[in-house]
């Protein structure tokens, strides 16, 4: 273990989030905080602590000479990347408060978010960024100043938008230590918006201070581990987990260059630590089961057979299994499964963290008995976002963890679980009857989630609503029926609907390879659009969810299904940059198709 391995910089010590990078390039200037890709070169280029602090120090500069006071809100708009670490940084040691946004979020909602929080300054990426904006360029009216990092041609008249480069100083005069104090906003995030616009949730210094220190006592970052960074730092998760808490032990970032050459990077990087939603875990889970449907049974036959053995193995160490016989076969199994599987990661993983959705049990399963150190953890953007994790030695998959050890959580008379402490939001932004509903008098946060405390470990069991209510009054979770539905390959998207009807259907988007499969193993013509919405595919499909949903009660069944090949996405307006689903907005979209599903009931 290296000297930096125990090199934490405790919150108290910090004070606010730029004191912590104030400390961490003090304290370790020559070690290399960030790696980085260069298309130019073809090359991974590596980033010290000092270096980092230099480019922190000329973007202040850079402010200083723009009309901003401290408490005054800018905005940032970039893909992961060092460059995001670097305005942050300049913009909090400025007093400044930070607004990430989603680089594939809608123009309308960036547009909605900067005029609510009255943006004075907006950094983009490049022209993909400002074309994007540009049908809502008139409504930006808060905006005094648009930066881009990429050089691209402003429009005649655009006096507010500059490069970067342009606007840099050459010099600059050390780093600034204006971000006030620890109890004052340093960000404003705003929620997904699953339904209505989004909200602003207001974070402190201390809130992501807190939550990073107190999350550090579970989960266990060191100086020398290497992370590699692919979810958007706009999301709290990835921002909180993936950049203040290995700045906060010194460990070193590496940004993914984009989810398609995310198994190339991991290749390449080799890193220790992965932090990802439980999307990503299907999405290997099921690319794996699609290539043991290619193999001969006996491929199937072992790679199951290595995941139950590793399970039993996992189970025995956490102490809630006894030593079986099996593991003998495991030194086997390792070479000819598990490895190869553990390789293609990288090889040197020794901690995975899923959080910001639920993860299925049985995808758990698998990469757990497949040798990966898979925790599953819970919380959100209100509260910094870490509610909760599990130990690596008191890993219940089914559970989301231990709360933190500076939080308070119970579960009220509805079963809603509650929590209170100092890493709860400062409020909504001008939102004062939105933050009534969401913390009590008492300073409980109410998370809208149903749970159960055992063990000192939180069961999140549903959501308060996102209940279905049949016509015959039974109530249905409809989320967990789409996890288990989503475990399998064909199926990429689902959302379950019925409320106030008799039994329940589902609106389903097909994975196309897959569909391809599926239609010619019942003897139809995948080419023909026709098929898509025959009575045979229909049936078949919901033969296929019969199956998938046997461990729900016989009330909690799918009768009809609507199948589609158009993905749900951010730009069709689908789904939040956060990936959930807008049901609503799915439910008028295919308002026709759902009343044909319930035509003469």
């Amino acid at each position: 273990m290296t000297e930096r391995a125990n090199d934490k910089i405790p919150a108290d010590v910090a004070g606010t989030l730029a004191g912590l990078f104030r400390e961490r390039v003090s304290r370790t200037p020559d070690a290399v905080a960030y790696r980085q890709y260069d298309d130019s070169t073809g090359q991974w280029n590596d980033s010290t602590w000092a270096a980092m602090g230099n480019e922190v120090a000329r973007w202040q500069a850079a402010l200083a000479n723009e009309d901003l006071q401290p408490g005054d809100r800018v905005a940032i708009l970039l893909r992961n990347c060092k460059e995001w670490v670097v305005f942050d940084q300049a913009a909090l040691g400025s007093g400044l408060v930070v607004v990430p946004l989603y680089t594939d979020d809608r123009a309308e909602n960036s547009a909605y978010i900067l005029n609510n929080a009255g943006v004075k300054l907006l950094l983009l990426q490049g022209m993909e960024q400002w074309e994007r904006l540009l049908p809502v360029r008139e409504q930006l009216n808060t905006l005094t100043r648009i930066l881009t990092l990429e050089p691209i041609s402003a429009p005649e008249g655009e006096t507010r938008l500059r490069s970067a480069a342009d606007w840099l100083p050459e010099h600059n005069d050390g780093l600034r230590n204006a971000d006030g104090a620890p109890d004052e906003l340093a960000t404003i995030v705003y929620t997904s918006g699953t339904t209505g616009r989004p909200k602003g949730v207001m974070l402190s210094h201390r809130n992501i201070l807190a939550n990073s220190d107190s999350a550090l006592e579970i989960v266990h970052v060191h100086g020398g581990d290497m992370l590699l960074s692919f979810l958007p730092l706009s999301h709290t998760f990835e921002r909180t987990v993936g950049y203040y808490i290995p700045m906060m032990v010194g460990a070193t970032i590496a940004y993914a260059r984009s989810i398609p050459e995310l198994g190339e990077d991991l290749l390449n990087i080799r890193p220790t630590i992965l932090i990802s939603v439980p999307r990503i875990y299907e999405r290997v889970y099921n690319k794996i089961q699609a290539g043991l449907a290619e193999k001969p049974p006996l491929a199937t036959k072992l790679f199951n057979l290595a995941v139950e053995t590793g399970w039993r193995r996992f189970q025995h160490r956490q102490g809630r299994g006894s030593w079986h016989p099996a593991f003998l076969l495991w030194p086997l199994l390792d070479r000819l499964v598990a490895g190869k599987i553990m390789a293609k990661l990288g090889g040197r993983m020794r901690l995975a963290a899923s959080g910001g959705a639920p993860l299925p049990t049985p995808i758990a399963k698998v990469f757990i008995g497949l040798g990966l150190n898979l925790i599953q953890g819970y919380g959100l953007t209100e509260t910094s976002p870490i509610i909760s994790a599990n130990p690596e030695a008191d890993n219940d998959p089914a559970s989301v963890g231990v709360p933190l050890s500076n939080l308070e959580v119970k579960v009220d008379a509805n079963d809603e679980l509650l929590t209170r402490g100092p890493c709860v939001m400062l409020g909504y932004w001008d939102n004062p009857e939105a933050t009534r509903d969401m913390i009590d008098a008492e300073g409980w946060l109410h998370t809208g989630d149903k749970a159960r405390i055992e063990n000192n470990h939180i069961y999140i069991t549903g959501r308060l609503k996102e209940i279905i209510v049949l016509a015959n009054g039974e109530k249905v979770p409809p989320a967990d029926m789409e996890m288990a539905i989503a475990l399998d390959p064909l199926f990429e998207q689902v959302m379950i609907t019925g409320e106030g009807r008799p039994y329940l259907a589902a609106v389903i988007v097909l994975n196309p390879e897959q569909w391809e499969n599926f239609a010619r193993g019942i003897g139809l013509d995948p080419a023909d659009p026709a098929i898509l919405v025959s009575e045979s595919v229909e049936q078949a499909v919901c033969d296929r969810l019969s199956g998938l949903l046997s461990e729900f009660p016989g009330y909690a069944q799918v009768h009809r299904a609507t199948c589609i090949l158009e993905p749900w996405t951010i730009e069709n307006s689908m789904i939040t940059p956060t990936l959930k689903l807008k049901r609503n907005r799915i439910m008028e979209h295919y308002s026709d198709a759902v009343e044909n599903m319930y035509a003469g009931h």
